[in-house]
């Protein structure tokens, strides 16, 4: 039992770090230095705070690195359940990681182009700032292409059938998941309506992962051990 509060609270530290990361990249780094629509802007940000841009790099990459060890912690906790379904969640998890990892590089990019080097003289700076815009564009895109919360559907089910979570943590984390679809599918079919529709739809989802990730770390879960 102490082992399996132990591997839960594992599960829920490695939870939070991917939270905390991913948020402080996307919400505090990159959210205030774009300007939507302005190539110059965005690019004078970006060179005037280019160490918190990289450190926004370095925390994606902490966060993807995240994305792999927490799905293979939960599937120890929640194998017993429904190890098919468990499995499940392990690979629309893991799918996503090496499209998370490629699309990094659309992150890095801007540096590359506004840098100054030599072999760019080729290029107006309203060209380069114009590019550097291009791949921050499709670094966003890159994030909602991986439908990122599908695994959490499986992951709410395993909690809500489990008895080791309050259900009602399974009913938040499916939430949650459906929550990142609506917001993902809303930002290739209707773009106009994305900030609208995401100011909606992530406020449950939020609610479900943190709930989750607190419960992990502060109750642990009350798992019977099994014995080989």
């Amino acid at each position: 039992m102490k082992s399996n509060k132990r591997t839960a609270r594992i599960a829920g530290l490695i939870y939070l770090i991917l939270i905390i990361a991913g948020v402080f990249a996307n919400l505090f780094v990159r959210s205030s230095l774009i300007v939507p629509g302005d190539a110059a802007a965005t690019a004078s940000n970006i060179m005037a705070n280019e160490w918190l841009f990289r450190l926004a790099y370095m925390s994606d990459l902490i966060m993807i690195t995240c994305m792999v060890l927490l799905p293979l912690v939960l599937y120890v906790l929640l194998k017993s359940v429904n190890k098919n379904i468990a499995l499940l969640m392990v690979i629309f998890a893991l799918v996503s990681v090496p499209i998370m990892y490629t699309n990094m590089l659309n992150h890095f990019a801007p540096l590359l182009l506004l840098s100054g080097a030599d072999y760019l003289t080729v290029f107006a700076a309203d060209q380069l700032n114009a590019q550097a815009m291009l791949f921050l564009n499709l670094h966003e895109a890159g994030y909602n292409v991986i439908f990122f919360g599908l695994w959490l559907l499986p992951l709410g089910y395993l909690i809500y059938r489990s008895g080791y979570f309050p259900r009602i943590l399974g009913v938040l984390v499916v939430i949650a998941g459906f929550s990142t679809l609506i917001d993902v599918s809303t930002f290739f079919l209707f773009p106009s309506y994305t900030e609208i529709i995401s100011s909606v739809v992530m406020v449950p989802g939020a609610i479900g992962e943190f709930g989750f990730c607190g419960w992990l770390l502060i109750k642990g879960a009350k798992i019977p051990e099994i014995k080989s």
